[in-house]
């Protein structure tokens, strides 16, 4: 990794500017349970609990941009019914600009996904892929013309679902190229002839199989395809995504970048290649270079297919996952959001979820067995960590001894420990509600009474449990030794 990427420097992103232009559409998720098989017919029957909305497609895309900080505008069409309307407010709710063309008789694209148990069991897909008029497209060329000179990058995300069977792409990068702006495609089908020119495409292996007619179980020529292909079509650059075996980038002349993959607990792939292309663009508007912005990308797809449907990566997770690259344990640390996406796939998986919490300050043999025993209740232990603070105002002026970033380390080194989360309230109650842990876990010298948040853990059917305490060992012994 260059100097110019890690965990403690991933871009600054805010003041960045990326277009969007594609097949935006509309991913609806119904979520429920499965307990039995319908007397009607053999199809398992689904009791709906809720239903939740996000942006798929070229909206997925600008939905990652969005996360990561950038300022994004995304162009496309829309029909004149609910699904349109929908769409257009999870552009509002993101940040992001759209500007969605109506197209006459023309339905918004739809996917709806039933899911049971947290398994995808049926999609039913609401779309019209035919050729877009010649009058919406020069609507939406018209708005990339007054867009493009304020971005760093444009994307173009190509779903097959009509915005690209005619010319517009490749009127799009002729416009780019004209500005000195670098146009990123995510490709669909064989002909790439559309896409001549294009700073950038980002095929799968599978997609760029049919188009450089490759054995994709023997990647011996991998690197001579991707030559011809970025002179056969004017590329500057090439990035193949491999699944498990990472990525590959291609230039003009220079050796290949393989960027492999870090292994991740997989969870569902849909929207990977949406988060890819996000965070290779916005590599690139940040000013890093290819090879940098390729690792960032790859970072990003280790992070999203860790997720349950389309959802975006954000900063922070970014720099938990080069820090985890990196080795260490820095990984361990974590945001309440990125905390509260983690505790949810792991409790996916079945796991039983400790909580315990403290200050934490001048880690000792007392600490150390408490969070061993903590550990020993179930399959993931979390330890909330007052932030200093909130050590001060619990502790006095003189507390905390060492800083919050310092204590997060230390408990982060610890086999036991899975994950670290600083709260800057005084109690943890904030955090408990937040996370949901299945086991709460406290020193022998408090009683269930006196628990913050035992009622809150209870009523979702966890439970509070007291460990024995080390005699003598405190932080504040240890102080007061030192001072004697």
């Amino acid at each position: 990794m260059s100097d110019a990427l890690s965990a403690t420097r991933v871009p600054l992103f805010s003041g960045r500017r990326v277009l969007v232009v594609g097949d935006v559409m509309l991913d609806r998720y119904v979520w429920g349970d499965v307990s039995r098989i319908s007397p009607e017919a053999p199809v398992q029957v689904v009791r709906v609990d809720r239903k939740s909305y996000t942006l798929g497609g070229a909206g997925n895309v600008a939905a990652n941009l969005a996360a990561l900080g950038l300022d994004v505008q995304c162009l496309g069409v829309r029909g004149k019914d609910e699904d349109g309307r929908l769409l257009a407010e999870k552009f509002d709710e993101i940040g992001a600009k759209a500007h969605l063309v109506y197209e006459p008789m023309r339905p918004t694209t739809a996917k709806t996904r039933v899911m049971g148990r947290g398994q995808q069991l049926i999609r039913l897909d609401e779309e019209d892929a035919g050729p877009l008029s010649a009058e919406v497209q020069d609507a939406l060329l018209r708005q990339v013309e007054r867009s493009l000179p304020e971005c760093g990058a444009v994307i173009v995300s190509d779903y097959a679902k009509g915005v690209f069977a005619g010319n517009l792409a490749q009127r799009i990068i002729n416009v780019g190229a004209e500005v000195g702006v670098p146009v990123l495609v995510d490709p669909k089908g064989a002909d790439w002839t559309r896409y001549q020119g294009a700073f950038c495409i980002t095929p799968n292996t599978g997609e760029f199989q049919r188009v450089a007619q490759f054995d994709p179980r023997d990647d011996s020529d991998l690197g001579e395809r991707a030559s011809t292909a970025i002179h056969a079509f004017s590329l500057s650059w090439l990035l193949v995504t491999r699944g498990e075996r990472g990525m590959s980038l291609f230039g003009r002349g220079g050796e290949a970048l393989h960027v492999p993959t870090q292994a991740r607990e997989v969870f569902d792939v849909s929207g990977a290649g949406d988060t890819v292309i996000a965070t290779l663009a916005a590599g690139v508007a940040a000013g890093l270079s290819m090879e940098d912005s390729a690792r960032l990308a790859n970072a990003a797809a280790g992070v999203v297919v860790g997720k349950v449907g389309t959802q975006p990566v954000t900063r922070a997770e970014l720099e938990e996952a080069l820090a985890l690259d990196e080795g260490g344990c820095a990984y361990k640390i974590r945001t309440r959001e990125a905390a509260m996406e983690a505790v949810q796939g792991w409790k996916r998986q079945g796991e039983n979820v400790v909580f315990t919490n403290g200050c934490f300050d001048l880690l000792h043999v007392g600490h150390i067995t408490l969070l061993h025993k903590a550990a020993e209740l179930g399959d993931r232990l979390v330890v909330g960590l007052n932030s200093d603070a909130s050590v001060r105002r619990l502790k006095g002026e003189t507390r905390p001894i060492l800083p919050e970033a310092e204590r997060a380390s230390l408990l982060a080194a610890l086999q036991d420990v899975d994950m670290v989360v600083i709260f800057d309230e005084d109690t943890p109650l904030e955090l408990l509600n937040a996370l949901k842990p299945d086991i709460l876990v406290k020193g022998g010298d408090y009683v269930r009474e006196t628990v913050v948040g035992h009622q809150e853990v209870e009523s979702w059917g966890g439970r509070v449990e007291l460990i024995s305490l080390v005699d003598g060992k405190s932080t504040s012994s240890i102080i007061d030794r030192l001072r004697g």
